[in-house]
Formats: C-alpha cells, structure tokens, sequence
C-alpha cells in the first residue's frame, strides 16, 4: 500500500504539533498527489498552484500551519530546476542579486519565525484573508504590472537601477520576504512589480531575480521549518513527485489550453477556496 510505503519516512522529525499521516486514507493521499500535479502543471504555466495544492491539504486533516510548511518543501525542488533554466541572466544581474540577497534571508527567517509563533487556532482564523489576498495579487497581475511601469516611467531614470530604486527595491524585498517566509503566495508577482518599479524592462532577467530571490526566500523559511519539525516529510516527497511530474505535463501540453482559461480557472479556484476557509468550522 502507499501508506506502507510512506511509513519510514514518517518520523525522520519528530513534528512539534499533533499529526500522523497514518491518519490520511488512501483517497487524502491520492488527492494530495493529484493536486501537486495539476500545481506543477499551473506553476509551469501560469503561476498559481499552491492555491490548489494547500488547500487540499488542509481538506485532507493536515493542520493549516503544517500544511503551509509542507507545501513551501514541496514546491522547492522545482524552484531550484528555474534557477539552472534562468542562470544566464541571473548572472547578468548578479550586482542587484547581491543587493537583493540579505533582505531576502532576512525577511523570510522573520516570517517563518513568525509563523511558527502563530497558534494554529489564530492562523487557521487568517488564512482565508492570505488565500484572497494572493488570488487577488493573481488577479491583478497585469494591472500591477501597468501600474508599476507607470511609476516608475514618472520616478526612475532609465540609465539602470537608480538609487532611488535600490533603497525602494531593498525595502520592499525585506517585506515580500517577510511575507512569503510567512506564507508565500503571490511573492513573485510582488517582486516583478517592486523590479520595474527599480527601472528594470527585461523580463527574462526580472525573472531569473524573482526566481533566485523567490528559490532563497522559500529556501530559508523551509530550513527553518525543517529544524522545527513543521514539515510533513513523506507528504512533502509524494508532493514533490506530483509537482516535478505536473511541471513537465504542463510545459509540454497546457500551452495547447489558452493561459487566460488556466488563469480564469486559479481565480475561481482561489476564490472558491478562501470562502470556504472562512466558513468551514474550525
């Protein structure tokens, strides 16, 4: 069976807060790994999937802040894989990267130390405000986008990043980095406006930063939580497989599904799930 499978991995860490994964049906599991698959499948499209994959831990019985935790473990190998894809113009950026680095560690090691300062009781109560929040960040995205361009067309010069625009861009990643060592969601759509915002135009390399700032963020709060026990270590690894599989399926079919479908989907989805948080029982 793949509960059997999955039991030795199921004490590496001691978790800090009362779960078994003995406890999850076979149905959970399946419907974990089914859900990893269609995030990869989203995140190698259009961005979005951990707000299918989350909650549907939560739906399963994972408690919301082991859930959080786990998702974060899971989505990291797939990051590390953008990193490699995007190392050219990371490192033609490789000044700004630098200047961007300890905000970036800084931010995410308060935000999970916050987050596991957070009672499970307090965090389930805000959690639906954070799923609403990304989804509407989601959402907005292309008007994000047209406004920070428009901001920073009337503030920043365009010989680089000015240094208007490095203290901007220092202050604003040490917030998105709290945020996302917190929870996460919608971090780089945050980062892509905050790095036009600084003056940047080239997408390809706003991206490769969002993706090495998004890979360090995720990758401090996750060591953080693994210390402290946080992570479900055998859902995190049938997660991964469903996210690395997912991410693969996407890149090399979802393109033949029109992006504004996919996007339209997450939307509702994200929508769906937020109400749902705030009047399921606790």
């Amino acid at each position: 069976m793949a509960l059997e499978a999955l039991r030795p991995l199921a004490y590496t860490i001691p978790l800090t807060m009362p779960f078994s994964v003995e406890s999850l049906s076979l149905f959970s599991l399946i419907a974990i790994f089914l859900s990893a698959i269609t995030a990869g499948a989203i995140n190698s499209v259009a961005g979005g999937g951990s707000l299918i994959s989350f909650p549907i831990l939560i739906a399963s019985g994972v408690p919301s802040i082991l859930a959080n935790a786990t998702n974060n473990a899971a989505t990291f190998p797939g990051s590390i894989g953008s990193i490699v894809a995007y190392r050219e113009d990371a490192l033609a950026q490789r000044g700004l990267l630098i200047r961007l680095l300890i905000p970036s560690i800084v931010g995410a090691a308060l935000g999970a130390v916050l987050l596991l300062g957070t009672s499970n009781a307090v965090f389930n109560r805000i959690v639906p405000f954070l799923v609403l929040f990304a989804t509407l960040l989601f959402a907005s995205q292309q008007v994000i986008t047209r406004l920070s361009r428009k901001v920073s067309a009337e503030v920043m010069d365009h010989r680089g990043v000015s240094r208007a625009g490095n203290i901007w861009g220092i202050l604003f990643q040490l917030a998105v980095s709290i945020y996302g060592g917190y929870f996460g969601a919608g971090i780089g759509i945050l980062m892509l406006a905050s790095l036009s915002i600084m003056g940047l135009r080239d997408i390809h390399r706003m991206n490769a930063i969002k993706v090495t700032m998004a890979t360090v963020i995720n990758g401090v709060a996750l060591a953080y939580f693994i210390i402290q026990g946080r992570v479900v270590l055998p859902i995190a690894l049938l997660m991964a497989v469903g996210g690395l599989t997912g991410g693969y399926l996407g890149a090399r079919y979802a393109k033949r599904v029109p992006q504004n479908i996919i996007r339209g989907f997450v939307i509702v989805a994200g929508l769906t799930v937020s109400l749902w948080l705030l009047v399921r029982p606790l």
